[in-house]
């Protein structure tokens, strides 16, 4: 199986089972990055998601685990376990984000539900991302860049579905996502690029 494929829509979907996928995925991000460079000031990583239940905690896991790693001051977690960013405080979120930081470029991250054959699969894609729809919520759409984790499939009693993952999954996608933005910052600095808070 590939690491990597793309679908009609330009979205790209990673493996995480496959060795080498978070490196992918690092590079693939940070050329999307790279493309949008000449007015970025401030990175955003949003981690969207709920403590509350397994399925819905890709997103607060990942922000907990960048928060203890990365200090640069152009670039901002928000979102982690002891803080989480859901339903109910998004939109105050997104419109703080925006006030408070310059040039602001925000990556959406959060988890989804997909087909069963793409379940620990990681998608990358430009544009916004529309957190909820997969469990019928109406939430304001967010990001310049969004990375989802597939965490289980989707049918009917979505939300159970969610109740009911396994934190196995969840942790493998969280730990390949944060390695491959850690990939992707260091490939960042190698070409002296993360000096755009220096703009």
């Amino acid at each position: 199986m590939s690491i990597f494929f793309r679908s009609k829509n330009q979205t790209l979907y990673f493996n995480s089972k496959e060795q080498g996928s978070a490196y992918e995925l690092g590079l693939a991000l940070s050329g999307l990055i790279k493309k949008h460079l000449h007015y970025i000031k401030n990175i955003v990583f949003l981690c969207i998601g709920s403590d509350r239940a397994t399925g819905d905690c890709l997103g607060p896991i990942i922000g907990y685990k960048l928060s203890k790693y990365i200090r640069q001051p152009n670039y901002h977690i928000y979102g982690t376990l002891e803080e989480p960013v859901h339903a109910k405080n998004l939109k105050d979120t997104v419109a703080m984000i925006y006030e408070k930081h310059d040039d602001v470029f925000i990556i959406a991250i959060d988890a989804s539900l997909g087909k069963s054959d793409h379940i620990g699969y990681i998608t990358l894609g430009e544009g916004t991302l529309k957190p909820g729809a997969g469990v019928d919520k109406d939430l304001p759409e967010v990001g310049d860049l969004f990375m989802t984790g597939i965490v289980n499939y989707y049918g009917m009693l979505d939300h159970m579905l969610l109740q009911t993952t396994r934190l196995n999954v969840v942790m493998s996608m969280a730990d390949k996502i944060c390695l491959a933005i850690d990939y992707c910052i260091c490939h960042l600095n190698q070409k002296n690029l993360t000096e755009i808070s220096y703009k």
